[in-house]
């Protein structure tokens, strides 16, 4: 790359610093990114990656809606092209008591109502519809192709302050999740562990993922096939930020997801695929500016659970700030 001062330098690269880095690049900026650890490290990287934007709030819900909307049309259109991590796949919402389906799922393709005999042991209420579900693994490679492909460039570096992200460029984009805590530093951010166990499929080709009133705190049970793969979830341990691996929770996962499925009993684990990853969670995302004159600040964290079912909206909006303290300060966007 010949150019010796970017016009972006995105702190992170996760689905959030990487979906942004992919808009600013599309628009013809000169994108840097910071990573400071290699990808199969990035709690993205770890995620079941269904698209269910309730583990994540805003002040401003129809601003969160607009950008879960965003992001499913995204994936929708991927999955048309087509790209072999973005899949479009039937299964079931259900909760342990009777409640009605969030908003969101009412606009999902297929959706229905289940019926109580349609449910596993336990479960009160459901609904059915079919979602975007995305492989991880190959999504965060194909992000880091197609940015390489946009010229943008990726390095290695840990920052300690944010604001000695000008020396590369006018605009830093912070999109460091957790480390947001540290890095902005913002109190408000607080670790949640998860865990994913990998078993072998026995021929589940639906999701089921339960709903439960609080996504912060507590188990659930979900079930994701990935071709021969099933990932089964889940834990969320509010503040628990280590990444050694919890047998007991293992354990707890696994007989969870075989009351509710049989089918899965005597299945042993796939050591070598279980994923284990914090996600950021903050009361609500993080997407605002910071105006310093000539040189500018635009967050973008705080997603907890729905990073991926939020990239590609907040990632245009990061995009329309950028395109707005660029034309202020009179600078011509590069031909794409």
């Amino acid at each position: 790359m010949a150019y010796s001062r970017a016009d972006v330098l995105i702190i992170g690269a996760g689905v959030i610093g990487l979906t942004t880095g992919v808009r600013l690049a599309e628009r013809g900026l000169r994108v840097l990114i910071y990573k400071s650890h290699d990808s199969n490290r990035t709690s993205s990287y770890a995620a079941g990656a269904i698209f269910d934007p309730y583990m994540a709030e805003h002040r401003d819900r129809k601003l969160r809606d607009a950008w879960a909307l965003a992001t499913r049309q995204e994936f929708e259109r991927l999955h048309a092209e087509p790209e072999p991590w973005a899949r479009l796949l039937g299964g079931v919402e259900a909760s342990r008591r009777s409640m009605t389906p969030p908003e969101w799922a009412l606009e999902l393709p297929g959706y229905q109502p289940c019926a109580n005999v349609d449910l596993p042991p336990g479960f009160a209420s459901g609904w059915r519809y079919r979602t975007p579900l995305i492989e991880m693994p190959r999504f965060i490679e194909w992000l880091e192709t197609r940015l390489s492909a946009l010229k943008a460039k990726i390095e290695y570096r840990r920052l300690t302050d944010l604001r000695s992200g000008f020396d590369e460029a006018d605009i830093v984009v912070n999109c460091t999740g957790i480390g947001a805590g540290r890095l902005v530093p913002d109190d408000e951010v607080r670790p949640i562990r998860g865990q994913l166990v990998a078993v072998p499929n026995p021929g589940i080709h639906e999701f089921f993922v339960e709903h439960v009133p609080d996504p912060y705190i507590g188990d659930t049970t979900y079930v994701l096939p990935h071709d021969d793969v099933l990932l089964l979830g889940g834990s969320a341990e509010l503040g628990t930020s280590d990444l050694t691996w919890d047998h007991d929770v293992e354990r707890a996962i696994l007989s969870r997801c075989r009351d509710a499925f049989p089918a899965l009993a005597g299945l042993k684990p796939i050591e070598e695929l279980r994923r284990i990853g914090i996600r950021p969670h903050r009361p609500t995302v993080r997407l605002d500016h910071e105006d310093f004159g000539d040189r500018h600040i635009v967050h973008n964290y705080g997603h907890g659970g729905s990073g991926v079912s939020l990239s590609w909206g907040c990632a245009d909006e990061v995009a329309k700030i950028v395109a707005v303290i660029r034309e202020k300060a009179g600078l011509l966007t590069p031909a794409s």
